[in-house]
């Protein structure tokens, strides 16, 4: 059994610890409430306009649209957002696997770049071969979640955007936490462009739009404006999807301090109980000696 000044300083660093976690988890529920209802806030809207899009696309002619003509895919940008912060279980572990699988396995035979907002993200992939090259793509996006605002986003997207429509890339796709609840993010892969048009069902009637204003504005207007807020609502998941990591991950490591902290008590005081019970058989062994 360790001795006593051991078990003392192991008490006092848990106990350090645990104040730190306990800190820690009540910042991030702070962060994750205002995170949360922007994602609330947001999400119907970014729902409702990613579907009027889809139908749109698939009401329209594919030279149109230009986010939606098809062809032949040799360029994918993946776009990958993690955190700048650990301290969130396998928040970042997930993403960036699921970055690395895309990359090695679904787009092996293609040019793949990789765009990360995220110091983590940043981290792993700023050495590999999937680092993007030339002026064209944004860069040193990891400072986004200091101001995450629509309109610090939409600036970004509309690079990402104008490098599609100047072919410099065929296939965008987004991976991101996709926020439940606190304690379930789900990793997503969505494709960002070309915008998949809505399929009709066989025997399905045929709908006849009627657009206003005319299909120019729209496709100048609404739909990359929709892209965008398809953009920002992901950035707004992944946030919230961090905070409430983070919480979870701190909410469970106060508890393991609390348990190890009992523990190290109950060790305590059975070690300075046997320290005593030690002293004592040796002040009544001393003291036979002497009648003896």
């Amino acid at each position: 059994m360790a001795n006593l000044k051991e078990i003392r300083n192991r008490i006092t660093s848990v106990g350090s610890t645990m104040q730190i976690t306990s800190a820690m988890k009540m910042v991030s529920a702070a962060k994750l409430k205002r995170a949360q209802d922007a994602v609330i806030k947001m999400r119907p809207y970014s729902q409702k306009l990613h579907q009027i899009l889809s139908n749109l696309s698939a009401s329209l002619d594919t030279s149109e649209n230009e986010y939606a003509a098809p062809r032949e895919v040799k360029n994918v940008l993946i776009v990958v957002m993690s955190s700048n912060r650990g301290l969130c279980g396998g928040f970042n572990n997930y993403v960036i696997k699921e970055a690395l699988k895309q990359a090695r396995e679904t787009y092996k035979d293609k040019n793949v770049a990789v765009i990360t907002v995220g110091k983590k993200a940043t981290d792993t992939f700023k050495k590999s071969n999937f680092n993007i090259k030339g002026s064209h793509l944004p860069k040193n996006l990891d400072e986004l979640w200091g101001n995450l605002t629509f309109s610090n986003i939409a600036p970004i997207a509309e690079k990402i955007m104008k490098a599609y429509t100047d072919k410099h890339i065929d296939k965008v796709v987004l991976i991101y936490n996709h926020f439940k609840n606190v304690a379930t993010q789900i990793v997503t892969t969505e494709q960002f462009l070309p915008i998949i048009p809505k399929e009709q069902k066989e025997g399905a009637a045929q709908l006849d739009y009627i657009f206003e204003p005319s299909k120019e504005e729209i496709v100048s207007e609404l739909i990359p404006k929709s892209l965008k807020v398809q953009f920002y609502s992901a950035l707004l998941d992944s946030f919230a999807g961090e905070h409430g990591a983070r919480m979870t991950a701190m909410h469970k490591a106060t508890d393991n301090a609390t348990a190890l902290n009992k523990k190290l008590k109950l060790d305590y005081n059975k070690a300075r109980q046997a320290a005593i019970t030690n002293e004592i058989l040796e002040i009544v062994g001393g003291a036979e000696a002497l009648k003896g």
